[in-house]
C-alpha cells in the first residue's frame, strides 16, 4: 500500500511540477537511499494554533502553515505576499499602504482608509497582537513559519479575529554562532540588503540582530510630470535576547521600522458624466485631468502641486516568559508595547485638477498588551487544560486635513454650468470662478430683461416656474408683491435678498477646510478565557473553550473647519431671512442639495465645528466546541462550532455626522459610533496523511455574520454600515506532496460563497441591490500551487527550481447593479493567474545561494480594488496591480 501511495503522490507531483529524473526503486534500497529517507517531511510542520505544540495533521483546526523555506522561495517580504500561498487568504491595499491595507479570510474583512476600523483578521507577530493590518505590513525579518487560521478564533486569539488570524513566528536567537548577509538587485532599480547575526553570550543567554534595507522606484507614472508613485524606501532593525534554562525561558524583542515613500496611486478605471468637466478644467491649465489610456499602463493624473507622500515610524518591544511551574504545568506571560505613527499627503480628487487634497494627515497608535496563560494536564493526560487573561490599553490619535485646492470653486461652478447652464439661458455659476459675465441663478431670476419663465426652465419645471420667479422677485423687492400669486407664499420684501441673489456666494480659498480635525479614541479591553481538550478515548477528543470579553472606548473629537464656501449655509442655519428665501427657491429648482454637498461637503462642513465626546462599552461571550475523532493513525475527522466577535468602534471622519440642512438632527458624538459584529461558524473537516509523502486536508464551513461592519460609499462620503446578516460558506482543500526529499508540491483550492443575505432588505442604504450578490472583490474559486525542486548537482551544491501560482476567478470590483447579461459591474476583474518563480544554486544547508527570481511572470494586470470617486458621478478609480518584478539575490551564511 505504501509503495502505491508513494507512486501515486509522485505521479501527481510530476504532473504539476518540473520533472525530476525518474528512478525505479530497487527491492532493497542502497544505503545512501535509505539515508535519504531520513529527513523531516514538509507534512510534519509543528504549529501552535491551540497554544500547544502539535503537528498540523493532528490539530482539529482549519490552518495553513507555511515553512521558512517556502516563504523565502516565494519572496514573501510582508504579510501581503502570503496570499500567493494560501487560497482562502486575500489582501488589498487602498489609499494608503499604512492605513488602507486589509486582509480577507473566507471572503470577510473590514476595509477602509480609517484607523477607527479594527481588523476582522487578527495579526500576531511572535505572540503580540498588532492592532491594525497596516501596522503589521513592515518588512519581515527571517521567519520560522507562518500559520493562517481560517474562521473565528475568538477563544484563544481574542478580540477582532472574527474572520481568522495570522500568526507569524520569527527566527529565534541560537546558541551556536551563525548569521547571513544577502543582497538583491532587480528591475525598477530595486536594491535590498538583509542580514542577521546570532550566537551565545553564555550557556544560557543568546542574542540575535536582524536588519533590512530596501529601495525601489515606483511603477505608477504621473501623466502630468515625470514623477512615479508606489515606490519603496524602508528599513528595519531588530534585536533579540533569549535566556534559556531547564525550567525558564525569557525572550526579549525590540524593533524599529521606518518608511518614506509615495503611496498609493489610483488609475482611472471608469469615467462618468463629470469626466469631460475634469478634462476641460485641467486642459485649460495645460494638464491632463484623467488619463484615458488602458489601466494596464499604470498611469494616473495628479495635480503638480500635490503628492502622495507617506512616512511611517514603528517601534516596540516585547517580553515572553515561559516557566515550567511543575512537570505538568506551564505559565506563559507576553508583555508588549507598540508605538506606530504615519504622516501622509494625498491628492484626494484622484485627478489632474486641484479640487481637494490632504496635507500633514497624521495618525498614531500606541498599544500596551499583556497576556497570561497557565496550562497543563490532569487526570493522567485525559484533560489538557488552559486558562488565561488578556489586557489591552490603546490610544488611537488622528489628525485629518481635508482641504480645498486652487480649483475648488471652479469645479463646482463648472458642474452647475454644464448641468443647469442651458436651462438658465446658456450659462450659470454660484461662486464667480467662471468670470463676471456668467450670472448666478439668482441674478438670472432678478434680471428684468429675462422673462418670468425661461423657455428652457419652463420645459423642466412647467407651469410652477413663473409663479415661483414672481414671488422671488417680490421678496427681493424688484417686483410688486401682487406678482406673487402662490397662495401662502411670503411676498413681503426681504432685506438683503436682492444683493445675495445677484452676487456670487462666498467662495472657498485654497487651503481652507479641515484646520484641523483631531480625534482620539482610548480603548481598554479585558478578557478571561479557558480552552480545554478532553481526551475521551485514545481516538476521541472534545474541545471546550470560552472567553469573556469586556471593552470600553472613549472618544474625544475636536472639529475645526474654515471652509469659506460654507458661509451661505452658515447664514441659513442661523436663520438669516435672505439666505432662507434664496435656499427655498434653490430647493424648488432641485439645486440646493447638490450645491450644499459640493460647496460645503460633509468632510469640511463648518456646521460640524465643535468638541465632541462619547463612550461605549460592551461585554461579549465567545467560545468554541470541537469534536475530533481519529479514524486511524493517518485520518482525523472533526466538527466544530465557534462564536466570534469584533468590537464596535468609531468612524473617525466628520463626514459621518448628519446635517440639519438635510433633515438630520445635527452633529453628535454618537453619530460616529458603529456596532460590534458577531459570527456563528460551523465547520467539518478531514485531515489525512496517507504517508509522509502525501497529505490531503479538506474543510467545509458555514459562517453567519450578524451586523458585519462594512465601509460603504453613500454618494458623498464613506460611512460604516452594519449589515444585518451576511453568509460565508464554502469548501477548502489543501494537499502537500513530497515523494522525495528534493521535491515538494503544495496545492490549494477554495470555493467561497460570501454574500449579503438575500432575505434581508438593504433598501435605502448604500448597499441597496447587493442582496444575494457575492461580496465585492471576493473570488468564488481560488487555486494555489507552490512547487520546489532542489536536485543535488554536486557534493555540497543543490539546484533550486521553484514556481508558485495563484488563480482567482472573476470578481466585481465596483458596486452598483450588474449588467443583466454579463453579471458584471462597471469595474471588474476577469479570472487571472499570478505566477512567480525562482531558479538558482544553493549549498546543501541553504546558507549560501545565488538565485534569480521573478514575480508576476506574465506581467498580469488586475485591479487590486476600486472605489467610486467622491463628487465625480460615474467616475471609478482603481488601484493597479504590481507589474513584473525580477532580479537576482546572493546570500552568504555562516
Amino acid at each position: 500500500m505504501k509503495k502505491f501511495e508513494l507512486l501515486a503522490a509522485s505521479a501527481l507531483a510530476l504532473a504539476v511540477a518540473v520533472p525530476a529524473t525518474a528512478q525505479t526503486a530497487p527491492a532493497t534500497p542502497p544505503a545512501d537511499a535509505q539515508a535519504d529517507t531520513d529527513y523531516q517531511s514538509a507534512n510534519d510542520i509543528v504549529v501552535t494554533a491551540t497554544r500547544r505544540n502539535e503537528t498540523i495533521q493532528s490539530v482539529p483546526v482549519a490552518i495553513t502553515a507555511v515553512s521558512k523555506e517556502l516563504l523565502e522561495n516565494a519572496n514573501v517580504q510582508d504579510i501581503r505576499g502570503l496570499e500567493q500561498l494560501a487560497p482562502s487568504l486575500q489582501s488589498s491595499t487602498g489609499q494608503s499602504s499604512a492605513t488602507g491595507t486589509t486582509l480577507y479570510i473566507r471572503g470577510i474583512t473590514t476595509g477602509g482608509d480609517n484607523p477607527g476600523f479594527e481588523p476582522a483578521v487578527g495579526v500576531f507577530i511572535d505572540g503580540v497582537f498588532r492592532a491594525r493590518a497596516g501596522v503589521a505590513i513592515s518588512e519581515l525579518p527571517e521567519l520560522e513559519r507562518v500559520e493562517i487560521l481560517r474562521g473565528p478564533q475568538g477563544t484563544l486569539f481574542g478580540r477582532n479575529t472574527s474572520a481568522g488570524a495570522l500568526s507569524i513566528f520569527t527566527a529565534r536567537p541560537e546558541f551556536t554562532l551563525g548569521g547571513y548577509a544577502a543582497a538583491t538587485y532587480g528591475n525598477y532599480d530595486s536594491m535590498e540588503l538583509r542580514g542577521a547575526i546570532t550566537g551565545p553570550v553564555s550557556e544560557q543567554l543568546a542574542l540575535r540582530f536582524d536588519g533590512t534595507w530596501r529601495k525601489r522606484d515606483g511603477y505608477i507614472k504621473d501623466a502630468n510630470s515625470n514623477r512615479r508613485f508606489n515606490d519603496v524606501d524602508r528599513f528595519s532593525l531588530r534585536g533579540q535576547a533569549l535566556y534559556d534554562t531547564t525550567d525558564l525561558t525569557v525572550r526579549l524583542i525590540a524593533d524599529y521600522y521606518e518608511t518614506d515613500e509615495q503611496c498609493c496611486g489610483a488609475v482611472s478605471g471608469v469615467r462618468g458624466a463629470f469626466a469631460p468637466l475634469i478634462q476641460g478644467i485641467a486642459g485649460a491649465q495645460g494638464r491632463t485631468g484623467l488619463y484615458t489610456g488602458p489601466t494596464s499602463d499604470r498611469t494616473m493624473a495628479v495635480s503638480p502641486n500635490r503628492d502622495l507622500g507617506e512616512r511611517v515610524r514603528d517601534w516596540g518591544g516585547s517580553a515572553e516568559i515561559n516557566w515550567n511551574v511543575s512537570d505538568s504545568t506551564t505559565l506563559t506571560s507576553i508583555t508588549a508595547y507598540r508605538d506606530w505613527r504615519a504622516l501622509r499627503n494625498q491628492d484626494i480628487d484622484f485627478s489632474g485638477i486641484d479640487r481637494a487634497y490632504r496635507e500633514g494627515y497624521r495618525t498614531r497608535l500606541k498599544d500596551f498588551t499583556q497576556e497570561l496563560r497557565l496550562q497543563g494536564s490532569a487526570l493522567d493526560g485525559k484533560l489538557d487544560w488552559l486558562v488565561g487573561g488578556f489586557y489591552l490599553n490603546e490610544s488611537n490619535q488622528l489628525r485629518d486635513t481635508v482641504r480645498f485646492g486652487n480649483d475648488g470653486n471652479r469645479y463646482v461652478d463648472s458642474i452647475f454650468n454644464a448641468l443647469a447652464g442651458p436651462s438658465f439661458g446658456g450659462s450659470v455659476q454660484f461662486f464667480g470662478s467662471l468670470g463676471a459675465s456668467v450670472p448666478t441663478p439668482g441674478a438670472v431670476f432678478l434680471n428684468p430683461a429675462v422673462p418670468n419663465a425661461l423657455p428652457a426652465l419652463q420645459a423642466v419645471y412647467g407651469a410652477t416656474l413663473a409663479p415661483l420667479v414672481g414671488c422671488f422677485r417680490a421678496q427681493a423687492g424688484t417686483a410688486p408683491s401682487s406678482l406673487c400669486v402662490i397662495p401662502g407664499f411670503p411676498s413681503a420684501p426681504i432685506p438683503g435678498l436682492a444683493a445675495l441673489a445677484a452676487s456670487p456666494l462666498p467662495a472657498v480659498a485654497a487651503g481652507q477646510g479641515n484646520n484641523n480635525d483631531n480625534f482620539n479614541v482610548k480603548t481598554n479591553a479585558i478578557a478571561l478565557f479557558t480552552h480545554n481538550i478532553i481526551n475521551v478515548t485514545d481516538n476521541l477528543s472534545l474541545t471546550l473553550g470560552a472567553r469573556w470579553n469586556h471593552e470600553k472606548k472613549d472618544l474625544t473629537a475636536s472639529i475645526n473647519n474654515n471652509t469659506g464656501s460654507c458661509g451661505f449655509f452658515d447664514q441659513l442655519r442661523a436663520g438669516n431671512a435672505a439666505a432662507t428665501a434664496y435656499a427655498n427657491v434653490l430647493r424648488q429648482l432641485g439645486l440646493f442639495n447638490n450645491l450644499f454637498l459640493l460647496a460645503c461637503n460633509p468632510a469640511v462642513n463648518t456646521e460640524f465645528n465643535g468638541n465632541y465626546t462619547h463612550d461605549r462599552s460592551e461585554n461579549k461571550i465567545t467560545g468554541t466546541v470541537k469534536v475530533a475523532y481519529k479514524f486511524s493513525p493517518d485520518i482525523l475527522g472533526y466538527a466544530s462550532y465557534d462564536r466570534g466577535y469584533k468590537s464596535g468602534g468609531y468612524n473617525l471622519d466628520q463626514a459621518t455626522f448628519d446635517s440639519v440642512l438635510l433633515g438630520g438632527n445635527g452633529p453628535q458624538g454618537s453619530d460616529l459610533a458603529f456596532r460590534n459584529e458577531s459570527v456563528d461558524a460551523f465547520e467539518i473537516g478531514v485531515k489525512s496523511k496517507f504517508s509522509r509523502a502525501f497529505t490531503l486536508n479538506v474543510a467545509g464551513f458555514y459562517q453567519k455574520f450578524k451586523d458585519l461592519q462594512s465601509l460603504v460609499f453613500s454618494g458623498t462620503n464613506f460611512v460604516v454600515q452594519n449589515v444585518p446578516l451576511t453568509i460565508s460558506k464554502g469548501v477548502e482543500a489543501e494537499a502537500t506532496i513530497q515523494p522525495v526529499r528534493e521535491l515538494i508540491v503544495r496545492l490549494g483550492y477554495s470555493y467561497i460563497d460570501a454574500k449579503y443575505d438575500p432575505s434581508r432588505s438593504l433598501a435605502g442604504t448604500p448597499l441597496q441591490g447587493q442582496e444575494g450578490r457575492q461580496i465585492q472583490n471576493q473570488p468564488k474559486h481560488t487555486v494555489s500551487l507552490a512547487s520546489t525542486w532542489t536536485p543535488r548537482l554536486s557534493g555540497d551544491v543543490n539546484g533550486l527550481l521553484h514556481i508558485d501560482m495563484r488563480y482567482n476567478s472573476e470578481v466585481n470590483i465596483s458596486s452598483g447593479t450588474p449588467n443583466a447579461l454579463t453579471g458584471r459591474t462597471p469595474l471588474f476583474n476577469q479570472g487571472y493567474p499570478l505566477i512567480g518563480a525562482r531558479i538558482g544554486v544553493q549549498s546543501a544547508d541553504r546558507s549560501k545561494s545565488l538565485e534569480f527570481f521573478v514575480e508576476n511572470l506574465t506581467n498580469q494586470y488586475y485591479h487590486v480594488t476600486g472605489f467610486a470617486v467622491p463628487e465625480q458621478t460615474g467616475n471609478i478609480a482603481a488601484y493597479p496591480s504590481m507589474p513584473r518584478f525580477y532580479g537576482v539575490t546572493a546570500r552568504f551564511g555562516f
